[in-house]
């Protein structure tokens, strides 16, 4: 049942963007659906406030189906809600729906609103939402962009940190962004929490708002224990190998395989757990277990009270950052790579080609350097014929030739403030 005198009140407050403006630019493209997808708190509904600032229609109308005015929505009810926006303002042209995925039906509403010839900005914290798992009904008339919590650039300008303070090679200068460095891979880059002085309390309340509502609450998830396990193993275990049979032997008497499988898919489609594929060249090896698993923003792995491991946050944001790229990269995808001896972090790949090979690891010097990491790039770059092959340090930076291959060292925090995909050419 409507409620008119909550969406009256809702449409009656003035919207405005405060902020720093996001590094995600939306193209302006006529008759496709925008899709922007991203873990929740992390910035979707500001980037809706300036995309509103910005348009150029006379009246957008822009509904967060989380407000109690809209709650308990049905499809064909939202044409009432455009009639009471209609009397308020204006007639719309251009719909932004935030957090669509709480709407029951949410693609036939969008469906309908698409043939009826209106311009579309949805947003939620649902993988459902992401182009290629979206339903068969918006296939091909929609576009979807990931917006992940800030970005080490977006982290800086946020603390009013310009890229040309930190070009002088000073000491006191390099100490400066390795400090800036250090607390963006502890406390994580989620706008509220880089902004506040109250970081740890603002990540527990984070962490138990995607537990409880994206997850236990959005699939109905039974098995209350079980879901918590797996949730705390996630934010404890990012940048490690994951199998699903150690935790399926850990619960062996509990659990069905069915459900592990079936609570881990329903994590996924929190956007706060990423799994990553391993390299190869076969479907069936690339689908099937192992995997590594990231999260969304490495501020939540402090909601456990877990010390730092600066090496697997290091990994962690790598992992964002090209998840960033893909948004300008459509055809980039990356996976990591392991045999009986070897393993490199992450196997960068665009349309056919591997364009890099990156290992990551928290070291100042050469002498720190594992000789199994360089050894694990060569032996993959020969099997790829990849000549790009780069190491990410805390504090090294340098360039040597193995075996005839040349490999650069470059500081985590010089890769993160480059805007282009590898420094491209």
């Amino acid at each position: 049942m409507l409620k008119k005198e909550l969406i009256e009140d809702f449409f009656s407050r003035k919207v405005e963007f405060k902020g720093i403006e996001r590094e995600l630019h939306i193209p302006k493209i006529a008759r496709k659906i925008i899709s922007i997808v991203g873990p929740r708190r992390a910035g979707k509904t500001w980037l809706f406030y300036y995309l509103l600032q910005i348009s150029a229609q006379k009246s957008p109308m822009y509904v967060n189906f989380e407000d109690i005015a809209f709650r308990n929505l049905s499809p064909e009810e939202f044409f009432n809600v455009i009639k009471i926006f209609s009397e308020i303002k204006y007639p719309p042209r251009t719909f932004f729906l935030d957090e669509i995925q709480v709407i029951e039906g949410w693609e036939t509403l969008v469906r309908s609103l698409y043939d009826r010839n209106f311009k579309i900005f949805i947003t939620g914290s649902s993988s459902a939402l992401l182009s290629k798992e979206i339903a068969t009904q918006l296939r091909g008339r929609a576009l979807t962009y990931i917006l992940l919590p800030f970005s080490f650039r977006e982290f800086l300008n946020a603390k009013n940190q310009k890229n040309k303070d930190f070009q002088a090679k000073t000491f006191e200068s390099r100490g400066r962004i390795l400090r800036y460095l250090r607390e963006y891979l502890k406390y994580g880059g989620f706008p509220e929490v880089v902004l506040s002085e109250n970081k740890e309390k603002i990540l527990n309340q984070y962490s138990n708002e995607i537990f409880y509502k994206d997850f236990v609450e959005r699939h109905q998830i039974k098995s209350l224990g079980f879901g918590r396990f797996l949730f705390e193993f996630a934010l404890q275990n990012f940048s490690k190998e994951i199998s699903l049979k150690k935790i399926k032997r850990f619960f062996s008497k509990n659990i069905s395989e069915t459900t592990l499988y079936r609570y881990v898919e329903k994590l996924q489609d929190t956007m706060s757990i990423f799994f990553l594929e391993k390299y190869s060249g076969s479907v069936y090896q690339r689908r099937s277990w192992l995997k590594k698993m990231y999260i969304c923003d490495t501020g939540l792995s402090l909601a456990l009270g877990f010390s730092n491991d600066y090496g697997k946050k290091m990994e962690n944001v790598v992992f964002l950052e090209l998840m960033r790229k893909t948004n300008e990269h459509p055809l980039l995808s990356f996976y990591f790579w392991k045999d009986k001896d070897n393993e490199v972090d992450f196997v960068v790949k665009e349309g056919r080609k591997i364009k890099q090979l990156i290992q990551v690891t928290y070291v100042n010097s050469k002498g720190e350097i594992r000789k199994r990491e360089i050894k694990s790039l060569l032996k993959l770059s020969k099997l790829t014929r990849c000549k790009r092959l780069l190491i990410l340090t805390w504090d090294l930076e340098d360039k040597e030739r193995v075996q005839n291959k040349k490999i650069e060292f470059l500081p985590l925090w010089k890769w993160l403030m480059r805007s282009k995909l590898l420094d491209e050419d």
